[in-house]
């Protein structure tokens, strides 16, 4: 589902500067300049890709889609299914959790349905599965913050593309028909660049950390109920102790909750 609270935030902000120079009397369209923006946009992607190891900057590319299309855990669902894992344990023992296994359609459930079927120790479960909770976590972390890098890059280098611009300028001086061009690009390159970073990039980084503490918060929930199934708990105690992350859950989803209204 779209994110809604991300498209109207983009519009508002983008939306209010924009109208603000309208109102002030001022042209859309001196707001509009193609080297500036070749420049910014240009310089600032280039220095994130020397910074950042390729595999995290396309992980990073490929998270950008969460800001309008976040993923969705229905956490409620999630603990419905695993007291019915619990059930099918405690009258077919941990085997009978095979076939449940094997229709698994969600990876990290599916391992942990695997250990458990494997008659792993609740301890070895815990510590395998969270091994690979912290991995994801630190690998998602470290992508969304190359936009993190991008908001720091943008404004000095929209701070280069005024300078340039102003080099233009006084290389013209004698020819007053060059002076407008090149005073434009020093003064629009600011705005691209101070602009980009704190309407877009940071912000971008910002929710996608928050996104990836849901993504954390959800399967960590999934272990909890796995591993209290391996210690033969009740399926109501373990209802009851995964409601627990319903809190967790909603305070996570905001956005989404908007979405719904």
């Amino acid at each position: 589902m779209i994110d809604l609270l991300s498209i109207f935030g983009l519009i508002l902000g983008i939306g209010a500067i924009l109208l603000g120079q309208f109102l002030d009397g001022g042209h859309l369209l001196t707001l509009v300049n193609g080297p500036a923006a070749l420049i910014v946009i240009g310089g600032t992607f280039g220095a994130v890709m020397l910074q950042s190891p390729a595999i995290i900057f396309l992980r990073g590319l490929k998270m950008f889609s969460w800001v309008f299309l976040p993923p969705r855990f229905h956490t409620e669902e999630t603990i419905g299914r695993i007291v019915e894992w619990s059930s099918v344990a405690r009258k077919e023992g941990l085997l009978g959790l095979e076939l449940v296994a094997e229709e698994e359609e969600d990876l990290f459930a599916r391992k942990g349905l695997e250990l458990l079927v494997d008659g792993s120790e609740p301890e070895i479960m815990r510590s395998i599965m969270e091994l690979e909770i912290d991995a994801k976590e630190d690998f998602d972390i470290l992508a969304s913050k190359i936009y993190e890098s991008m908001g720091g890059f943008s404004p000095t280098i929209g701070i280069i593309g005024a300078v340039m611009g102003l080099i233009h300028v006084m290389g013209n001086l004698s020819d007053p028909s060059k002076l407008g061009s090149g005073i434009a690009v020093a003064f629009v390159a600011t705005i691209y660049g101070v602009g980009l970073a704190n309407l877009i990039l940071i912000p971008i980084s910002t929710k996608l950390k928050i996104l990836v503490s849901n993504e954390v918060h959800y399967r960590e929930m999934i272990v909890e109920g796995l591993v209290s199934i391996a210690e033969g708990e009740n399926p109501r105690n373990i209802q009851r102790k995964l409601e627990g992350y319903l809190d967790k859950a909603s305070s996570l989803n905001i956005s989404s909750n908007i979405n719904d209204l």
